[in-house]
């Protein structure tokens, strides 16, 4: 592999990357760093662990210059990933004296502005936040330099591609940009084309969704059933662990149950004060809380190298979720297990995820000698994406009610049926998703 030092970087980014105890490159970074530094946009197409950020974050120390404004730009879809990569940047820029400010929804905005006022090189944003920072003048884009669109497949599906186009018309067009996602749907390839020039594919990992170094399983169950095994799997880790769960309700739930059994857990979930969810991830990050429970707002903004399994407690609404969800262990080439509950009404949605796994995967029911009786409905169900209201086999998307602990509103694996058009409870609101003038997050 090749080592840093080979890759044109100056003295003082070497020592904050000697200080992380990093020598050589992944592939994506020797891939990457070396087209970006010429000026040359990218499109960087990598699963989630492949080392992406440091990828675009070094190249981008490389150019900036001190003292001499807001030159870089970095879009992430979550506070949480813009949190981490900003604590990222940082740590590599040590020895700089580039600095860097997070804006994002849910913060005070004082403190945001505070930041900036004291001056700063690079911002990480959430584009609803950044579009509020623009209105009022607090940031201005007419010195950018680099731009990056991080995880942009999910700000796509979260709705943020017309803010992502407000955002980019503002920017000069003499800038190297660079757009990272784990998938490359047709609107992002859109994207690409309007506003990179020119751009070096790099498609690292495009085939390789099958979470390598990860041991899979999964277990069919009731739905009941689901916290007693929970418990079975998580007792023996010694490390730290992350449950997946589908909505907010359901994350509240079992990390109560979690607690009541003198676990040390906390939450993360949309509803929650952005000071309770950096309270959570913080006491999960320095290791005095051993069990993560977290909806999927919480699979792209992880990166703590300890956690040894991953619990998808729910099956996840979409194939890729999972590859996110399981992605946060085994990180950086360690080794990790990842088991999905897979409840009698979600078999033909796991289905659908196993057949992008392309590693061997465990049957924990023949293995541990658990007999399944899905009911004959279920059995002959056809998987089917859940768009627009559609069916899911026999049970429609707003008619059945039941579920774990609740009456009406909610299906066995714990979503929402309210009908029609779900809302994404995890998005960053910024200026355009608020009721009376207020940010709905």
């Amino acid at each position: 592999m090749t080592k840093f030092q080979d890759l044109g970087l100056n003295e003082d980014i070497l020592k904050g990357i000697t200080d992380q105890g990093f020598e050589e490159a992944f592939p994506i970074q020797e891939a990457v760093i070396p087209v970006l530094m010429t000026g040359r946009d990218v499109v960087g197409q990598a699963h989630t662990g492949s080392g992406k950020t440091a990828a675009f974050a070094l190249a981008m120390l490389q150019e900036i210059q001190p003292r001499n404004g807001i030159q870089g730009l970095i879009m992430a879809p979550t506070r949480e990933l813009a949190i981490q990569i900003s604590e990222e940047i940082k740590k590599f820029a040590k020895h700089t004296k580039i600095k860097v400010a997070t804006v994002y929804g849910g913060q005070g905005m004082g403190i945001q502005l505070d930041a900036l006022h004291r001056g700063v090189e690079i911002v990480v944003a959430t584009p609803g936040r950044l579009i509020d920072h623009l209105k009022r003048g607090s940031i201005e884009l007419r010195d950018i330099t680099h731009i990056v669109l991080d995880e942009a497949d999910t700000m796509l599906d979260m709705g943020f591609v017309d803010d992502i186009s407000f955002i980019l018309d503002l920017a000069p067009e003499d800038r190297v940009m660079s757009l990272f996602s784990a998938t490359m749907p047709t609107e992002i390839l859109r994207l690409s084309e309007e506003y990179l020039k020119n751009p070096k594919q790099f498609l690292l990992d495009a085939d390789d969704l099958s979470g390598e170094g990860i041991d899979q399983s999964f277990l069919v169950i009731k739905d009941r059933d689901k916290f007693k095994y929970l418990i079975d799997f998580i007792k023996p880790i010694k490390g730290q662990s992350i449950v997946f769960c589908s909505t907010k309700y359901r994350t509240r739930d079992v990390a109560k149950f979690l607690h009541q059994e003198k676990f040390d857990a906390v939450a993360i979930e949309g509803d929650m004060s952005q000071h309770r969810r950096e309270q959570s991830m913080g006491k999960f990050r320095s290791g005095k809380a051993d069990i993560l429970v977290a909806t999927d707002v919480a699979s792209r903004g992880i990166d703590v190298p300890r956690v040894e399994l991953v619990i998808n407690y729910d099956v996840p609404n979409v194939e890729m979720a999972y590859f996110h969800r399981i992605g946060r262990t085994a990180r950086a080439g360690a080794k990790g297990r990842a088991i999905t509950f897979v409840s009698y009404s979600s078999v033909g949605d796991w289905n659908l995820i196993k057949r992008q796994i392309k590693v061997p995967l465990t049957d924990l029911n023949e293995q541990m000698g658990i007999q399944i009786s899905i009911p004959d409905p279920l059995k002959r169900q056809m998987p089917s994406r859940r768009y627009g209201g559609q069916s899911r086999g026999n049970y429609s998307r707003g008619g059945r009610s039941g579920g774990y602990g609740r009456s009406g509103g909610r299906d066995d694996r714990g979503r929402d049926n309210k009908g029609g058009r779900r809302r994404n409870n995890d998005r960053d609101g910024g200026s355009k998703n608020s009721y009376g003038g207020r940010s709905r997050w």
